[in-house]
């Protein structure tokens, strides 16, 4: 994420209320903002201790959200089930889901080393890192679920983009027309993509990339392993160009990744989940351009969507 120091204000509720999960002789002593999520404001908190160090936690508010309580008491869950089991996920400090203490809805939890990274090149050896974390997740078997995967796009709410191969995405949408395909079951993120995934890499030597941290469980959900990865595979694709959303379909199998046995069946969410960023594509767009990808327009972003999901209709069984 990107910082912003003149939007690191926290609010005054939320300050004292911060203050209150500190340590003996602990205070704030810096804030900033960091911009690349879409619906929270994301503040690092730079945390003096007693011995003269600091340490930084981060904290996310939701303001104006109809579902922040939920997604926050999701959140909450999430951090507490992932805590020991060797996904590299923030730890939760506080949560105040319904504002009871903050004037909006927070949750403060510990920092992650590491950043984001959103640019083309080292992504050959970022894709394996990306589809092995994910299968991690998917392998995590909690001993209470956390709740049932939502999905809100329909047939009838898909936006075909403007200048778009017309019947393509007419089949992609008869495609989501169809049931719902049966599955087994998985932990998922929700929200898997780049933009919430933490790296470390070496200067000079991107091959030596490894993953420092995963981010915004506010989605945490139970549902077919495929949901995430098609999430992940169309935010590739829009970073990077479609192939790269096949790409990672690929790897993920290659990591060990079960996804659906039938061709038709993993279509479906691949599609389903290209067809909601339609609704969707200048809010998506927009974080990526302050985060530096400034290339990526809405149009063009538009036109790497209607190529990927024209090549997921055009790709072979």
């Amino acid at each position: 994420m990107v910082p912003d120091h003149d939007a690191a204000a926290v609010r005054p509720l939320t300050l004292a209320w911060v203050g209150r999960h500190l340590g003996a002789g602990e205070r704030i002593v810096g804030t900033e903002a960091l911009h690349g999520g879409i619906t929270a404001e994301i503040r690092r908190l730079t945390i003096g201790t007693r011995d003269g160090g600091t340490r930084d936690l981060v904290l996310r508010t939701f303001v104006d959200v109809e579902q922040a309580q939920d997604w926050l008491n999701g959140e909450a869950d999430a951090l507490n089930l992932l805590t020991g089991t060797g996904v590299p996920a923030p730890g939760l400090v506080a949560v105040d889901p319904a504002a009871a203490h903050c004037e909006y809805p927070s949750l403060l939890m510990t920092h992650l080393a590491g950043r984001t990274m959103l640019d083309d090149e080292g992504l050959e050896t970022r894709v394996p890192l990306l589809a092995r974390q994910l299968v991690a997740i998917h392998a995590l078997r909690p001993a209470e679920r956390p709740r049932e995967y939502v999905t809100l796009t329909t047939a009838d709410t898909v936006v075909t983009p403007k200048g778009a191969d017309v019947a393509a995405w007419a089949a992609a949408i008869d495609v989501i027309r169809g049931s719902v395909p049966s599955y087994e079951g998985r932990f998922l993120h929700r929200d898997f993509h780049p933009g919430n995934v933490l790296f470390d890499v070496p200067p000079a030597r991107p091959e030596g990339a490894r993953i420092t941290g995963v981010v915004d469980w506010v989605a945490t959900s139970w549902g077919p392993a495929d949901l995430d990865v098609a999430h992940c595979s169309t935010n590739l694709a829009l970073l990077h160009g479609p192939a790269w959303g096949l790409r990672f379909a690929e790897a993920y199998e290659e990591a060990g990744g079960v996804p659906a046995a039938a061709a038709s069946e993993r279509l479906y969410w691949r599609v389903r989940d290209g067809l909601a960023f339609s609704e969707e594509v200048q809010l998506v767009s927009q974080p990526w351009r302050e985060a530096g990808r400034t290339e990526l327009t809405t149009q063009v972003v538009e036109q790497r969507l209607d190529a990927y999901v024209t090549a997921l209709m055009d790709a072979p069984g």
